[in-house]
Parts: C-alpha cells; sequence; structure tokens
C-alpha cells in the first residue's frame, strides 16, 4: 500500500465511520477501486485505522464521557452483547464475510431499505413528538440500562460488512423512542469500547508483521482518520438537528446497485 492509498483509505474511514453507511463496506470497495492487493496487513490496516476514528470521540467528547459513571455504566452495558456476539462470530467474519463483495452489495441494498421505510413510518407516528424532541433537554444519562442493553443487541448485527455501526445503533435507538441527537452521541460513545475492542482482538488473532514502510503508511492513515472523523461528527450532529436519515438510506441503495452491478460485470 502506497502512502497516497493510505490518505485516501484515511479519508474514507474518518468521514464514514459515524455516518449510517457503513465504513467497512466503503474501505473494501476503495480498496478495490484502489487496486489495492488483498492480505493481512490490508485486513489489519481496515480494522486498526479506526483507533483514529476512537480518538477523535474521546477528543470532542472527553468531559462528558467522564462526567457521569451512571453513563460509563450504560455504555459498558451497550457494548456487552457486541462483545460477546463479536467474539463467537469473529473467525467466520473475517474468514469469509470481509472482503466478499456480494454480501456487502446486498448489506448496503437491504440496510438502505430498511433506513427508508423506517424513517417514512418513523416520522409520521412521532410527527408531534419530532417538534417535542427538538426542543427537549434530554441528556443521554436518562438512556436507561435496558434501553441501552437493546441498543447493544441491535449494533451486534454490524457484524456483517456493510450493515453499518452507527444505522444499527441509531435505528434500534430511534425505536425505543429516544431522540435523534441523544442516540447518535450514544453511538458516537459507544464505539469507543467496540472499535477498540474489534482492533485489539484483531490484533491479537493476527499479530502485524509490519514490512517495508507498512508502519508509515498505518500512521498516517490512522492521523487521517482522526482528522476527518472530527469533521464527520461535526456534521452528523448538525444533520440531525434538521433532517432524517432517508438520504443516507438513498445513498446505500444506490451504492448498493452499483457494486452489485460491478460483481456481475466482473465475472
Amino acid at each position: 500500500m502506497t502512502i497516497i492509498q493510505s490518505i485516501i483509505m484515511g479519508i474514507v474511514e474518518g468521514l464514514t465511520e459515524f455516518l449510517p453507511i457503513s465504513s467497512t463496506a466503503h474501505l473494501i470497495i476503495a480498496g478495490n477501486l484502489l487496486h489495492i492487493p488483498s492480505s493481512e496487513f490490508l485486513k489489519s490496516f481496515e480494522i486498526s485505522i479506526q483507533l483514529g476514528a476512537i480518538l477523535a470521540v474521546v477528543v470532542l467528547y472527553w468531559k462528558k464521557i467522564f462526567s457521569s459513571w451512571n453513563l460509563i455504566f450504560k455504555i459498558a452495558t451497550a457494548f456487552i452483547p457486541t462483545a460477546i456476539i463479536g467474539l463467537i462470530l469473529y473467525k467466520i467474519v473475517k474468514r469469509y464475510l470481509l472482503d466478499n463483495l456480494i454480501v456487502i452489495a446486498l448489506a448496503l441494498l437491504i440496510g438502505g431499505i430498511i433506513l427508508i421505510i423506517f424513517e417514512k413510518y418513523y416520522s409520521k407516528k412521532n410527527a408531534v413528538n419530532n417538534t417535542i424532541e427538538s426542543n427537549s433537554k434530554e441528556e443521554l444519562s436518562e438512556i436507561s440500562y435496558k434501553q441501552a442493553a437493546y441498543i447493544g443487541v441491535f449494533q451486534s448485527l454490524a457484524v456483517v460488512p456493510g450493515v453499518s455501526r452507527a444505522a444499527a445503533t441509531i435505528v434500534g435507538g430511534l425505536s425505543l423512542g429516544i431522540s435523534r441527537k441523544n442516540i447518535v452521541e450514544f453511538s458516537f460513545l459507544l464505539a469507543i469500547p467496540t472499535m477498540l475492542a474489534a482492533t485489539v482482538l484483531d490484533l491479537y488473532k493476527t499479530p502485524p508483521v509490519l514490512q517495508g514502510n507498512e508502519l508509515v503508511v498505518w500512521i498516517i492513515g490512522f492521523i487521517v482518520a482522526f482528522i476527518t472523523a472530527i469533521i464527520g461528527i461535526k456534521f452528523l450532529i448538525k444533520y440531525v438537528q434538521k433532517n432524517n436519515f432517508s438520504g443516507f438510506g438513498w445513498y446505500r441503495v444506490i451504492l448498493g446497485i452499483a457494486v452489485s452491478g460491478a460483481v456481475f460485470l466482473m465475472k
């Protein structure tokens, strides 16, 4: 992998990690478009540069994170289901699903349709509540432990590449009656233990053997992911104040169809 490829991959990771469009899918698609050879380093790179995105969340939300032990315990509660399911399915996902463009295309397409349908009925059902929500000063700490546990179950769906951790947690949170702003921010915070654990597990299971300039490539990808993740986080916070997620749903559908078409043409 070249430095230019690392920069592009870092940009893709940072900008897509917290949007409901699947950063994993975008990294794999970008890797294919850039003609980066499949390797254990590439797989580890795609997972480990998420540490840059984690650092972005810590920098932006450290005051909120450490202001309440109650919130920390609820994040831990939400993390447990994902950790259990992730450990069980780790080998299957990495060996059979991580590079599978057909699985990714289907996940993007189905996930996009679900987002569109969900927003259509959610918006109608909560037309009055959305007005109240926009003026609500509800805090993250008001999310219950039961809701946190359910959010963790929803997040575990993202072990399938293309599903999107952000989309799963956001749709799950909205269906539980949590406000848009709160579930988006909770999704950010839940990403810290989730992505950190995924990276540590991957490095433990497959210790990287760095050759040539691979360490430099990784560091550059990490830094770029950190900077662009800050941009992505700030964008999403502003976006949800006036918009729903239907636009992301349509984007997923279009991308899913495009990837499906590309796979068909390559055969």
